[in-house]
């Protein structure tokens, strides 16, 4: 009777060893979840430097799907995401307005530059955004959009509103060429063309093939550049990792977090500067 007693017992330890180490990878791969972006967030290298942070805090893994701010957002309302971390504020406000997200939360902030041939053959170094974008137009010097629905995408194209040109009109021509690509894509498509382009100064921070391009015109207030993140609705997608989602968010926007993306810079430079606490960011 004891030796059937001890093999008896002697199986369940095995058994139970059997199950933990075949449960304990799927319990460990739970704990991770999806967040949606934009490129700049993770083409700037933002990302690279932040998560490690959050996950040696955490233990949670962030995936990132990286995209334009539009599609990003398209991706939280499919529920194929757990957070948005996107910058556009009013497609954000409407994305919490439709029940899709729960509550936007500032996060940080940069600026759009433009940027173009060093040549500057349209001549507008200098001068304030919306002049050179007349003046771009006027001379029919390229210009090259992402044309994706971004963050950047949506702010260039409010850009040629205030400047009275109707780039999906009537004022369209052979200088402005839409490409449905990301940041990075646009500026390697300007490098290639001596083309202008808009873009966020982070990513063109972290940019390495430049050629001939540089800073045109700059520190203009239409250049201002929010980002806000969002946590997913699980009362629309009950599958959303709402707890480990809200840490992510919560975590962005402590003192912690805050410093973290404020600690990256490249050659010096600080890319994004945090404003979670800044009323109306």
């Amino acid at each position: 009777m004891g030796a059937f007693i001890a093999k008896l017992w002697t199986g369940l330890v095995v058994a139970t060893a059997a199950t933990l180490f075949i449960a304990s990878p799927a319990l460990a791969q739970d704990k991770s979840i999806v967040v949606s972006s934009t490129t700049s967030t993770q083409d700037s290298g933002l990302f690279g430097h932040i998560l490690p942070i959050f996950k040696t805090k955490t233990g949670i893994d962030v995936k990132v799907i990286s995209q334009g701010t539009g599609q990003a957002l398209d991706t939280g309302r499919r529920g194929d995401a757990d957070v948005v971390f996107v910058h556009a504020k009013p497609q954000e406000e409407k994305f919490v307005a439709d029940g899709a997200g729960v509550k936007r939360f500032a996060v940080m902030y940069n600026d759009f530059i433009l940027v173009g041939p060093k040549s500057d053959p349209a001549g507008v170094k200098g001068s304030d955004i919306v002049k050179a974008f007349t003046t771009i137009k006027t001379k029919a010097a390229p210009f090259i959009s992402r044309g994706d629905r971004s963050g950047t995408h949506a702010a260039e194209l409010a850009l040629w509103k205030i400047a009275n040109i109707d780039v999906a009109g009537t004022d369209k021509g052979p200088w402005y060429k839409e490409i449905g690509q990301g940041m990075g894509a646009a500026l390697n498509t300007a490098s290639a063309s001596n083309a202008y382009v808009l873009t966020d100064r982070g990513t063109w921070l972290s940019f390495k093939n430049r050629g001939d391009l540089d800073i045109v015109v700059e520190r203009d207030n239409k250049l201002f550049n929010q980002y806000g993140v969002i946590l997913v609705n699980p009362a629309k997608h009950p599958h959303v990792k709402a707890a480990l989602g809200q840490q992510f968010i919560d975590w962005l926007v402590s003192v912690e977090g805050q410093k973290a993306i404020a600690d990256y810079k490249i050659n010096g430079q600080q890319l994004f500067f945090p404003n979670a606490t800044v009323p109306g960011a």
